[in-house]
């Protein structure tokens, strides 16, 4: 029953559009296609007012396999790295600081947004969070979410094109094809575990994107220790990405373009404002500690963070270091954009 109030036609003909748009992104050897595809087809058939609708009440049980997903990258040369990851952690409140005052002004002053909706829609933190933070506030909660909507659009966009397209980046997902038949009982037993238990175990310790970090974290130690060897088998993956990318993409359905077009346009000024801010501050990382400028531009670029944290597997960047900086990143915002609204 759940499931086929899940799957109404609307969101079946998402879900198709997505597979569809993923296989042509494959195809054409788009930097991980499975998601990108979905999202910019589903983006322009909800743009088109075409009967699409997001699977939103399947994308809670597909998070899961990202976090297992991503918890496979993690090794015992990780851990050992984290020390050089002192000076990106030191430069973030900095780095928010500048972004988020940047895109306010944009907000404010180009958009003409009052004081309230214009300052929850330039932090660069969760979507969810800032929707409930704004409309507290007494700020327009319609354009918050249209804010945040696009600035995730714009971000993994821009960012995935740019590593795709202009420094030549070529990858059908980071990994190569892991069938069914690669994991035994073992890594089918402590995987799915990863993902049933990491869900309520990331909730009570109140951890950020506790659907995506508690699984991460598990699967994580199982790797690290060794206890499993194999990532989650790709089609697996696939079909969450198919739904990650189809979420995003439906959530301009129903909105008449014409009143998107402006939110889109600040949108779009705000994420290049927070874009440029981020490739300053991965310059003065990379120079400073000599990390990969690549890493470091992933880790700042103010997406969300499962979809960064995909991204840097897919041009097999350093999954760990990019996600914990988003996770920091979200904290930082959410337990200071109310203090901080306060005083200013």
């Amino acid at each position: 029953m759940i499931w086929r109030a899940a799957l109404g036609p609307r969101v079946l003909f998402a879900l198709v559009l997505g597979i569809g748009a993923g296989a042509l992104a494959f195809g054409v050897k788009m930097p991980l296609p499975w998601m990108l595809g979905p999202m910019i087809c589903l983006t322009v058939a909800a743009l088109a007012g075409l009967p699409v609708e997001g699977p939103v009440r399947i994308r809670p049980f597909v998070i899961p396999v990202i976090g297992v997903l991503l918890g496979s990258s993690l090794t015992p040369e990780v851990a050992a790295a984290v020390p050089r990851w002192t000076t990106t952690m030191l430069l973030l409140p900095a780095f928010l600081a500048a972004a988020a005052a940047l895109s306010y002004l944009l907000y404010r002053r180009v958009g003409g947004l009052d004081h309230a909706t214009a300052y929850y829609a330039a932090m660069p933190g969760g979507l969810n969070e800032m929707i409930l933070l704004g409309h507290a506030a007494g700020g327009d909660e319609r354009r918050i979410a249209m804010a945040h909507a696009c600035r995730i659009l714009i971000v993994i966009l821009c960012v995935s094109l740019f590593f795709g397209f202009v420094l030549g980046v070529r990858t059908a997902g980071g990994r190569s094809w892991v069938p069914l038949d690669a994991l035994g009982w073992r890594d089918w037993l402590l995987m799915g575990a990863a993902g049933v238990i990491g869900v309520p175990l990331g909730a009570r310790l109140r951890l950020p994107a506790s659907q995506l970090l508690g699984p991460m974290v598990l699967s994580g130690l199982a790797h690290a220790t060794g206890l499993v060897h194999v990532p989650p088998p790709t089609l697996i993956v696939i079909a969450a990405q198919v739904v990650i990318g189809t979420t995003i993409g439906c959530r301009f359905a129903g909105i008449a373009p014409r009143l998107i077009a402006r939110d889109m346009g600040l949108a779009l000024l705000s994420s290049t404002s927070m874009i440029a801010v981020a490739v300053a501050f991965a310059a003065l990382v990379h120079w400073w500690t000599g990390l990969p400028m690549a890493q470091a531009f992933l880790a700042y670029s103010p997406g969300g963070l499962a979809e960064m944290s995909l991204l840097a597997l897919a041009l097999h960047q350093d999954v760990a270091y990019v996600a914990v900086t988003h996770v920091v990143r979200i904290v930082l915002v959410v337990a200071g954009a109310a203090a901080v609204f306060r005083r200013v």
